[in-house]
């Protein structure tokens, strides 16, 4: 009797069903292999339960603080200690999670897209198409991504939303590069020929052939940019032209924290920390996800 991994494993799938779970379970095995990819998947995990747990995991308000109480250590009341307006950091912490995952989310909906549709018309169309399009697309790649989001903020305003939209603006030049080149290496398959003789319009096998093929090396992309874009959102914060005050945004939390960095080390510290571990969660997520989803390798059960 055929048991269920050996179904899974088949090499003969009877049916598409078959052969898609089979995929699954060999990607899922090989990610379980990684020790630091499984690190990286709980991390993210984590922050997705705190930030949808947010108001049952916090001990207080976020933001609002008794001045009596500012700038106390961590303690059993307290487990971050408090900042200088007397206010929960542990608290501040946990809901910044919300801010921090807006962000990452809603910069990778939007850059995620419009590079891969730009760099695959580019990479299929070729011609003056490419040459235009990755002609803006090394302008942007010219520049440091801090700074050039440093300049759209400071043309749109401080804010979550502008952050967000400068951060995208930033970012989607890495992905129309990664689906360009994907493009190029496929626009002479026999199959996108066949579609095209078939009558296929070019938005046709753009959409319907040439990006589910760059599906897998964006995510993987995407997901080591997930990093990135934390940094530059902490960046902007720090300085002041991401979320505003009294948001617990962790940039804005380390930036207000850093006067006490010498007595009072837990009001920078601790959102700093959460940076670099929510950091390094991505990071890690995103190489075991390259090497699972790597054309080159061999994902085995």
């Amino acid at each position: 009797m055929t048991t269920r991994r050996e179904w899974l494993l088949s090499e003969t799938p009877e049916n598409m069903v078959q052969f898609r779970l089979g995929q699954a379970y060999r990607m899922a095995r090989a990610f379980s292999r990684n020790p630091l990819a499984m690190v990286g998947a709980v991390i993210i995990l984590i922050l997705l339960l705190v930030a949808a747990f947010a108001p049952l995991l916090a001990t207080h308000n976020p933001l609002f603080g008794t001045l009596s109480q500012r700038l106390l250590p961590p303690s059993g009341a307290h487990w971050m200690g408090t900042d200088e307006l007397g206010r929960d950091i542990y608290s501040r912490v946990i809901f910044g999670a919300r801010i921090t995952l807006t962000i990452v989310v809603m910069v990778a909906v939007i850059s995620a897209p419009i590079g891969l549709i730009l760099g695959a018309a580019a990479g299929y169309l070729g011609g003056w198409w490419d040459r235009v399009l990755m002609a803006v697309t090394d302008i942007f790649l010219s520049l440091p991504r801090l700074i050039l989001a440093l300049a759209f903020v400071a043309a749109l305003g401080p804010g979550i939303q502008n952050a967000v939209i400068a951060i995208a603006i930033t970012s989607w030049p890495v992905y129309a590069r990664i689906a360009r080149a994907e493009a190029i290496t496929l626009r002479g398959a026999d199959f996108i020929t066949a579609a095209r003789m078939q009558g296929a319009s070019h938005i046709r096998v753009i959409f319907q052939h040439i990006l589910p093929m760059c599906l897998s090396s964006t995510i993987v992309r995407a997901s080591l940019d997930m990093a990135g874009i934390i940094l530059t959102a902490a960046g902007l914060g720090f300085i002041g032209l991401g979320a505003q005050p009294p948001l617990p945004e962790w940039g804005a939390m380390i930036s207000r924290g850093r006067d006490f960095i010498i007595d009072q080390w837990w009001v920078a510290t601790m959102p700093g920390l959460a940076i670099v571990i929510v950091s390094l969660g991505f990071c890690f997520f995103g190489d075991g996800l390259r090497d699972i989803l790597d054309p080159k390798g061999k994902t085995k059960g």
